[in-house]
């Protein structure tokens, strides 16, 4: 007979903890800075990282339908975020950019969340505690790599 797994040792349990600690983390970072909405955050986001794409990309890249992202997109252009420019070798579709004033959104939004994050872990961990989460966040990057 097997011996019964340690406790310590159940990657199971441990999957779930990490899922449901992770997303509330994520979640309590986007209250603190909620200068856009999460969606139209996440386009911008993807055209800062990414580059141009079509609202069809967008739409395939975020997993959402395509007319929810007309939606997002339109809202973006006429806030001047995101601006519009001829597909080069597909005369009937558009390249959506990030505009100069939706980085600088896009910027402010992420330093407040990064803001929020330092504050917390300044003041709620210990500079031991700062140590072992740091090697902990080394190891969570290589699970994002598999």
């Amino acid at each position: 007979m097997p011996p019964a797994p340690d406790a310590d040792d159940d990657v199971a349990r441990l999957a779930s903890d990490l899922r449901l600690t992770l997303g509330r983390l994520v979640r309590r970072a986007r209250a603190e800075s909620t200068l856009l909405p999460v969606g139209q955050t996440a386009v911008l986001g993807r055209l800062d990282r990414e580059g141009p794409m079509t609202t069809s990309d967008l739409a395939a890249a975020e997993k959402v339908r395509p007319q929810s992202m007309a939606r997002t997109v339109s809202l973006l252009q006429d806030e001047g975020f995101i601006a519009g420019e001829p597909h080069p070798t597909d005369g009937r579709k558009t390249l959506l950019r990030i505009a100069p004033a939706g980085l600088e959104k896009l910027v402010a939004q992420r330093d407040g969340r990064e803001h929020w994050l330092a504050e917390a872990l300044a003041g709620e961990l210990t500079a031991a505690e700062r140590k072992s989460l740091r090697k902990t966040v080394v190891l969570l990057d290589r699970l994002t790599e598999r």
